[in-house]
């Protein structure tokens, strides 16, 4: 007989966007939009742990770069992709753009993000806030609401403009929802935008993972990809290996 796993509320919040929860169930932590949207997941014995395959995909997605300094996160979330990448990359300066005031207010506070002095967060849409953040070595796009991904994982000079905001050999990492064929959403737009040259990595999640790199000259070496993640996997506590041999080119 399986014991039945208890569900504790340990905080709830309403906005103007609709409500947010924090649920706790054994030993994770979850954030919830709307009606029991699941949005995060934290293992609150180290929130740098990286439960889902969607976030492990974006981490490979960051692992592209050699050796990124800065970073900008557009949607935090629990936060726990940004405590990954702050322990694992060498970065000296992150900034986090998130709509919901509240957001990051239950991440440090139940979730376990830590007051890194390297992490700035600002509030407010990241749609009007990206022409004011600085430029970064590694962006990720993840916008998403109780309702699905928000309007600007559709919007083309919102897309078009993260690129251009990306250093010389950045690389843009986009969580993108998957249609029923498992192509991302909105791929003519994408492939038109980005001419084609970026990479897939869907997970099981019902995602895709765009890593879309700064030019059209920058490359994806996936020898070095390997190597960085076998690098980091005893660090980790997990291999990144299976999910990096399902990377494809743009479809």
């Amino acid at each position: 007989m399986t014991e039945e796993r208890v569900e504790r509320v340990l905080a709830e919040v309403h906005d103007d966007f609709g409500m947010i929860r924090v649920l706790e169930v054994d030993e994770y932590r979850f954030l919830e939009f709307g009606d029991a949207i699941e949005q995060s997941c934290t293992f609150t014995a180290d929130p740098s742990w990286l439960e889902y395959d969607y976030t492990r995909a974006m981490l490979i997605g960051a692992l592209c770069h050699e050796a990124p300094e800065t970073a900008l996160f557009l949607g935090l979330g629990a936060g726990t992709l940004t405590q990954a990448c702050l322990k694992f990359l060498p970065l000296e300066d992150v900034e986090a753009i998130e709509l919901r005031p509240d957001v990051p207010r239950l991440a440090i506070e139940f979730l376990g993000l830590d007051d890194d002095p390297r992490l700035y967060i600002r509030i407010g849409d990241a749609l009007e806030l990206l022409g004011t953040a600085e430029t970064a070595d590694l962006i990720f796009v993840d916008l998403y609401t109780d309702l699905g991904p928000g309007v600007g994982h559709l919007a083309w000079q919102f897309l078009e403009n993260c690129q251009k905001h990306l250093n010389p050999g950045g690389w843009l990492v986009i969580n993108q929802w998957a249609t029923d064929d498992g192509k991302p959403l909105g791929a003519a737009l994408l492939r038109g935008l980005y001419h084609r040259h970026y990479w897939e990595l869907p997970v099981k999640e019902g995602n895709v993972i765009l890593m879309v790199p700064a030019n059209l000259e920058q490359t994806l070496d996936l020898q070095q990809l390997t190597e960085r993640a076998e690098t980091l996997a005893p660090r980790l506590g997990y291999s990144l290996l299976p999910l990096i041999k399902a990377i494809r080119p743009a479809t």
